[in-house]
């Protein structure tokens, strides 16, 4: 599956900011996908994620109550709402997917095999 990331951009702190992430190639219905972020000089990590049937999410402490993950299965896209940004908030975000994620692994990137490219995501304070 190709995943393809978008929505980045510039948000004041306490604004909002939505990441689309679309997939194509593969039956999107039978993936899992998630969100992870990395910031400068620091590495990579978890945001959140959605399973494939049934929807389940999971999601970083430091995002939850705040972010919002999401899937459409008719338009092949997940999506990432981000309100109450912060300045710890910015980073590249990351789409990431793969059919075999079980409960106990939907944090972990090794989970993953696919990912996009990424989108910048910066908040000012």
């Amino acid at each position: 599956v190709q995943l393809q990331a978008s929505g980045g951009g510039l948000a004041q702190a306490g604004g909002s900011l939505g990441l689309s992430c679309a997939a194509s190639g593969g039956t999107f219905r039978d993936y899992s996908f998630a969100w992870f972020r990395q910031a400068p000089g620091k590495e990579r990590e978890f945001v959140a994620a959605i399973k494939r049937y049934g929807g389940a999410t999971s999601y970083a402490d430091s995002v939850k109550g705040r972010f919002t993950i999401s899937r459409d299965n008719a338009k092949s896209t997940v999506s990432l709402q981000m309100n109450s940004l912060r300045p710890e908030d910015t980073a590249v975000y990351y789409c990431a997917a793969d059919r075999g994620v079980i409960t106990s692994s939907m944090s972990m990137a090794r989970a993953y095999d696919y990912w996009g490219q990424g989108t910048l995501v910066t908040v000012s304070s």
